[in-house]
């Protein structure tokens, strides 16, 4: 699933195609990867190491024949003498991927990051600039692409590590859950999933899905809340919330099969649930606008559900998800409204 239009990805070669900056003989590291043509045409015959822990735009690179990894650990520091960044929005992750990324380059190598106008390219450059010191940059496509000076052991050491413990994960919520930067709704309860769980029938049973499930508050939920439920998959694209999950239902309220699948829901998922929650996504890490994101949910939901199986999905009032859920389902009712979200039950009819 690569990014219809990624500006700032376009923008993130400029320096390059430009001639400001060279391509090292040796391996690239791409943190925060995504795919596309700007970075199919200036990784043809180049060794680029990529870093993506969404599993869509990880797939996407591994079809357009690139080497990914979920993440890059310490044994690769100091390998890489150009390092790519698109920093995340999260300015706690985005420090971290910073001081990350000075690991990972080699000495005298460079860091090139870009960011959206929109998503706080300026104040990232402001402190990749403390941290690395600035080669230089640009502007274009209402993006901004800044680069470090050549890496020669002049950045701050104690700023770095600092930084790097920013996005480390900790304990949120009075201690009942662990969570980090970045994650949706790193540190609170998003007050969908809140509205969701207060309306969750004791009596659902069985087999049940949470598709999204980020770090696993609603599983947690459904769980403590439906002693019913049997068996419970957690369905999460993004590794990094699905790596909390595990924690934070490593003790289950009782023994019961779980599942922690880092997968995109869109393509699919396996059939033959009782209960399938969702607080569906409607936008993608690189802030693309997607609605039709929560509509393949509903209708993946309606495909894996037994007959008479039950669909709860939360969303802000204005998503367009009724069609479909009308097209999807045989009742369609809205549980609650409340703070502009509103929670739709749906109950599959058909043969199956």
């Amino acid at each position: 699933m690569a990014a219809r239009d990624d500006a700032p990805l376009q923008t993130l070669f400029l320096p390059l195609s430009q001639g400001l900056l060279r391509w090292p003989e040796g391996p690239v590291a791409f943190l925060r990867a995504r795919d596309g043509w700007p970075l199919r045409e200036q990784a043809q015959g180049r060794e680029v190491v990529c870093e993506q822990s969404f599993a869509p735009f990880a797939k996407a690179l591994e079809s357009a024949g690139l080497v990914v990894s979920s993440e890059l650990g310490a044994d690769q520091a100091g390998r890489f003498g150009l390092v790519l960044v698109l920093p995340p929005r999260q300015r706690d992750e985005a420090r971290a991927l910073f001081a990350r990324a000075l690991q990972l380059v080699a000495p005298g190598g460079t860091i090139v990051a870009c960011q959206h106008n929109d998503e706080g390219a300026r104040s990232g450059e402001g402190d990749f600039k403390q941290l690395t010191g600035l080669g230089g940059s640009l502007t274009k496509n209402h993006c901004r692409v800044y680069w470090s000076a050549p890496a020669q052991g002049q950045h701050d050491v104690e700023l770095a590590s600092r930084w790097a413990r920013l996005d480390a994960p900790r304990s949120i919520l009075g201690g009942r859950f662990t969570s980090r930067p970045g994650v949706f709704a790193w540190d609170r309860t998003d007050p969908a999933s809140v509205l969701l769980a207060e309306n969750l029938p004791a009596d659902l049973a069985g087999r049940a899905a949470d598709l999204g499930a980020g770090y696993g508050y609603l599983s947690r939920e459904l769980l403590e809340r439906c002693p019913k439920i049997t068996a419970l998959d957690l369905y999460e694209a993004e590794g990094r919330a699905l790596d909390l999950a595990r924690v934070n239902l490593a003790e289950p309220p009782r023994a019961l099969p779980l599942q922690f699948l880092w997968q995109d829901v869109t393509a699919g998922i396996e059939p033959g649930y009782d209960v399938i929650i969702s607080n569906p996504p409607f936008h993608t890490p690189s802030r693309e606008n997607r609605p039709d994101i929560g509509q393949r949910f509903i209708a993946v939901a309606a495909q894996a559900l037994k007959r008479g199986g039950r669909l709860f999905v939360v969303a802000n009032r204005h998503l367009p998800y009724e069609n479909v859920l009308n097209d999807s389902f045989g009742t369609v009712r809205v549980l609650a409204e409340r703070d502009g979200f509103k929670l739709i039950e749906a109950v599959r009819g058909g043969s199956r």
